[in-house]
């Protein structure tokens, strides 16, 4: 939840007068204190972990708060499987998920795109052009729900790092990423109110 990635992005949201609040699952918290390196939890327990910290917060904001949920990479993909339930229940105004892992690297027939075909809570996927788990090309032939948009980081890889002579930089790539991010809170946090 601090790696030098999320402290650029959540500066950069920041900027956009966006409050970020940040939590990692307990086996990322673990990684750091037991020096192990141990797999992800299941995805259902990843999924109730969240909807717990999605509740405190909510408590937090109030019940007027226009929040958007997501994450980095699985983060992502664990607040996309859970959006529809917290959108039609009133707690989330949408998602924002920083590189959607489509796929494991190097597997592109092993989609993770089910639940993506029928999402009804706005979405939005921040997704470098060159991503292992998705990149633009592979995207554009999967069925997608019309609330899902999908904004293209110039010549990013998983963390939208570009190619050196591309003509994009990392660092300006996450102030993109930060400020798309900025215009779809506002768009959904005014469709909700």
């Amino acid at each position: 939840m601090d790696s030098p990635f999320m402290n650029m992005f959540a500066g950069g949201a920041s900027a956009h007068n966006l409050t970020v609040a940040r939590f990692e699952f307990a086996y990322m918290a673990q990684r750091r204190t037991g020096g192990q390196k141990r797999p992800p939890s299941p995805v259902a327990q990843l999924c109730d972990e969240y909807r717990t910290t999605l509740r405190a917060y909510r408590e937090q904001c109030g019940d007027d708060a226009a929040i958007l949920i997501g994450g980095k990479s699985m983060g992502g993909r664990v607040a996309s499987m859970i959006a529809d339930e917290a959108f039609a229940a009133g707690e989330i105004a949408g998602v924002v998920c920083l590189g959607y892992p489509f796929h494991p690297q190097s597997k592109p027939e092993v989609l993770r795109t089910d639940h993506l075909r029928e999402a009804v809570c706005p979405m939005l996927i921040l997704q470098g052009e060159r991503d292992p788990f998705g990149s633009r090309d592979e995207v554009a032939g999967y069925d997608l729900s019309s609330t899902i948009s999908v904004y293209w980081i110039g010549d990013g890889d998983h963390d939208f790092g570009p190619r050196g002579r591309s003509g994009f930089t990392k660092t300006g790539n996450i102030k993109a990423a930060a400020a798309a991010t900025a215009e779809f809170a506002q768009r959904v946090g005014q469709a909700g109110a």
